[in-house]
């Protein structure tokens, strides 16, 4: 059965992305930053195809672990319109369902890549996301709103968090906001590493 996940990077203040997010400015010019614990892995730029990364580690478990298990993605606007003109053909390898009111017909990439623009709600989203996972995980990929909306409907069931050793000081905060009154959190696992230090949750509804 499809569990609802997240698996994202923040500061240690709990930033997860800068201030003028833009498709000229992603993440708000601090991925380098939160995500340098990921850049030095081989399996990230495996995904990417392209041979580079300096380890490949523990870390790069993580990595290849989150999308093996993934069948099916969600994300914002805002966050598709940062990665629509860099993101190298078929980055996801699976569909994706992004958070919209502009109406437009699906972007079939080569490979096996769809972007699906959904204008009726997370809902919709997230039951569209399970029929294409067949099984497998829905990720709920970005931005920090978008996460946010998942997790205030009570719908996530586990999430990664990969904590940065880093001071932004300003930007977007993944976990504004949340009512603390929607979940039963449990840590499952917590695993140090060199440049991040790695969380995951279980959640269940009160």
């Amino acid at each position: 059965m499809s569990k609802i996940i997240f698996d994202s990077g923040i500061s240690l203040d709990g930033f997860f992305a800068g201030d003028n997010r833009g498709p000229n400015n992603p993440m708000g010019g601090v991925s380098g930053q939160i995500h340098a614990w990921m850049f030095q892995q081989k399996a990230f730029w495996e995904h990417l195809g392209m041979e580079a990364g300096q380890e490949d580690g523990p870390d790069g478990k993580f990595i290849r672990a989150t999308i093996e298990r993934t069948g099916a993605y969600i994300m914002g606007k805002r966050m598709f319109e940062e990665g629509e003109a860099s993101w190298p053909n078929d980055l996801y390898k699976a569909d994706v369902y992004v958070l919209t009111h502009e109406e437009r017909e699906p972007w079939v990439q080569e490979g096996t890549t769809t972007f699906y623009f959904i204008n009726d709600g997370i809902e919709s989203a997230l039951n569209k996301a399970k029929q294409s996972a067949k099984g497998k995980d829905i990720r709920i990929q970005g931005g920090a709103n978008t996460i946010q909306q998942y997790l205030q409907a009570g719908l996530v069931d586990e999430f990664f968090i990969h904590i940065a050793p880093v001071f932004l000081g300003t930007g977007i905060r993944l976990f504004e906001g949340i009512d603390n009154n929607t979940y039963h959190i449990a840590i499952e696992e917590v695993v140090p590493s060199t440049l991040t230090t790695h969380l995951r949750y279980r959640l269940t509804r009160k």
